[in-house]
C-alpha cells in the first residue's frame, strides 16, 4: 500500500514522506498539529482493547498542545438495531461475507471475508473488529488527557460534522483535541 501510495503522490507532484510504523508503538512525541486515522485505520482492529487504546495513546503522545485527532470507529449501537452480515453484504464491494458473529457481551465482530486480491487470486480474511459506544470513546479518549471530544454520525467514506450521531450509522467520526 506505501508503494502504491508513493506511486500517486509522485504522479501527482507532491512530495510525501511515508513512514510504516506499528501504529501500537508509534515513536512521536508532540510533533504534530493534526493525526488522522480514517477507515478503521488501525483502531478498532487489534485483538485486544489494550492493543486499541494503545493506538488512541501514541495519537495522544505524538500530539502538540492543543493538536487535534479526528478517527472513525465502527459503532456498538449499530449491532443491536441492524444486522452486520446484512450490512457487510450489501457495503463490501467484490467481497462475500461468509460466516459473521457478533458478540454482544465484548462488542467484538467475528467474521470471514472471501474476496479476491489485484491480482485475481482468492483469498480469505479472518476478521476481528471492536465496535465501541460514544460513551465509551469518550471515556478513553478523557482518560488519556484529550478534552470532551465531539462525536458524530459516518457513513462509509463520507463523514461531515453535519451528521448527528443516530442508530443507523455503522460508523461515528471523533474529533478529539489535546
Amino acid at each position: 500500500m506505501l508503494k502504491k501510495a508513493a506511486q500517486k503522490a509522485e504522479a501527482a507532484g507532491v512530495k510525501v514522506e511515508f513512514k510504516q510504523q506499528d501504529a501500537r508503538e508509534l515513536p512521536f512525541r508532540e510533533e504534530f498539529d493534526l493525526a488522522i486515522m480514517i477507515c478503521e485505520g488501525a483502531f478498532p482492529l487489534m485483538e485486544t482493547s489494550g492493543m486499541n487504546f494503545a493506538i488512541l495513546k501514541g495519537a495522544y503522545n505524538a500530539l502538540k498542545k492543543d493538536g487535534k485527532f479526528i478517527f472513525n470507529s465502527l459503532k456498538g449501537v449499530y449491532p443491536r438495531f441492524h444486522s452486520v452480515k446484512d450490512f457487510l453484504n450489501k457495503e463490501t464491494s467484490g467481497a462475500t461475507v461468509a460466516e459473521n458473529n457478533f458478540d454482544l457481551m465484548t462488542f467484538r465482530d467475528y467474521s470471514v471475508f472471501e474476496t479476491t486480491d489485484d491480482s485475481g487470486n482468492a483469498m480469505t480474511l479472518h476478521c476481528n473488529e471492536r465496535y465501541y459506544v460514544p460513551s465509551e470513546i469518550s471515556w478513553l479518549l478523557k482518560s488519556l488527557g484529550f478534552q470532551q471530544p465531539d462525536i458524530f454520525g459516518a457513513t462509509l467514506g463520507a463523514f461531515s460534522r453535519e451528521d448527528k450521531l443516530s442508530t443507523d450509522d455503522y460508523e461515528m467520526l471523533v474529533i478529539a483535541e489535546k
